[in-house]
């Protein structure tokens, strides 16, 4: 296996950044997330970032393109693709699962977000994996593996001082060659990752939810949910936008942004009906979305166990919790 020791990361990092556009876990005014990487940057490596890196791909907000009225007719401009090839460095297992699924969503089903697409095919990722997962993690209780994920080009392995590297992709090889002479061969032992605080069993629940959407389950699970949507905004897999325009005189353009089922004015039609009037509604929604409607459009979960919004949901309405109620249900 080929290592590096964990002093000498920004060395890699600045020889990257040659060539590509290197995003990093790092510590921005107090939140961790990914950031392109720049000298001085503050690592975030012994634990996952509070922000996914879904945001590489698919933005907070993301100009679509640029309109003009000219007299009766409207002129549309495209804007100019961005360029050059990324790195995107530490993606833990349950990060790249969550890409796994905005893949479902953006590429597949006869639909290519030429947006997503762009950003994904100029992409290398270079996943990092998990020796001691954190108390809110239950990626494994979802079908993760916390040591090697799911479409990573490079996966990283945790060695303690040092960082291995095992190539998986073409793209994967050619990114290591470029970084060769930093990296020494040396045969090394995977740390086994230690146990898990939070588990989930998550077995039959899809199917079970079937025949659940008038349960009485979802009065009770509802009742302390503030609708706030944190829960969203910090998910990796959660993919809802809106989309608006930003006119100045004849000139505007079109934008889109996050969005999330937990806002009232999500569903709201264009003649005021509401089809979910309550955040019971909502709150079922969002559930029966990570578990039973996604699992049967594309055969997969639509959570990967990162434990964020377990972490972030200010009244602890836990996802572990809704499960087991899930089971125990009658």
């Amino acid at each position: 296996m080929k290592t590096v020791l964990k002093t000498k990361l920004p060395e890699l990092f600045e020889k990257l950044a040659n060539n590509y556009t290197v995003f990093v876990p790092a510590k921005i005014e107090g939140i961790s997330r990914f950031a392109p990487y720049q000298n001085g940057l503050e690592l975030a490596l012994e634990e996952n970032v509070l922000m996914p890196p879904k945001d590489i791909f698919f933005p907070q907000t993301e100009k679509m393109y640029k309109f003009k009225a000219k007299d009766q007719y409207l002129e549309i401009e495209d804007l100019p693709p961005e360029e050059g090839q990324q790195v995107i460095f530490g993606v833990r297992s349950c990060d790249l699962k969550s890409i796994d699924c905005l893949d479902q969503v953006f590429l597949t089903k006869g639909f290519v977000d030429a947006f997503y697409q762009d950003k994904r095919d100029r992409s290398i990722l270079i996943g990092l994996s998990c020796v001691k997962p954190m108390e809110n993690c239950f990626c494994s209780s979802m079908g993760v593996d916390p040591q090697k994920g799911v479409g990573a080009d490079i996966q990283a392995y945790d060695l303690g001082d040092k960082v291995g590297f095992e190539a998986i992709t073409e793209k994967g090889r050619e990114l290591l060659g470029k970084i060769e002479t930093l990296l020494v061969e040396e045969a090394a032992s995977v740390p086994a990752v230690e146990k898990f605080v939070l588990t989930a069993d998550i077995e039959g629940v899809p199917e079970k939810l079937k025949n659940m959407f008038d349960h009485p389950i979802w009065d009770d699970i509802c009742r302390k949910c503030l609708n706030c949507s944190v829960c969203a905004f910090v998910c990796p897999t959660c993919h809802c936008f809106d989309i608006a325009s930003e006119v100045r005189g004849e000139d505007g353009t079109k934008i889109r942004c996050w969005d999330t089922c937990m806002f009232d004015e999500y569903t709201r039609m264009a003649g005021g009906h509401q089809p979910r009037p309550g955040k019971k509604e909502r709150v079922r929604n969002r559930f029966m979305h990570k578990l039973r409607y996604f699992p049967e459009r594309y055969d997969m979960l639509l959570c990967t166990g990162c434990g964020r919004c377990v972490a972030k949901c200010p009244v602890n309405l836990d996802i572990t919790a809704v499960i087991r109620k899930i089971k125990e249900a009658e």
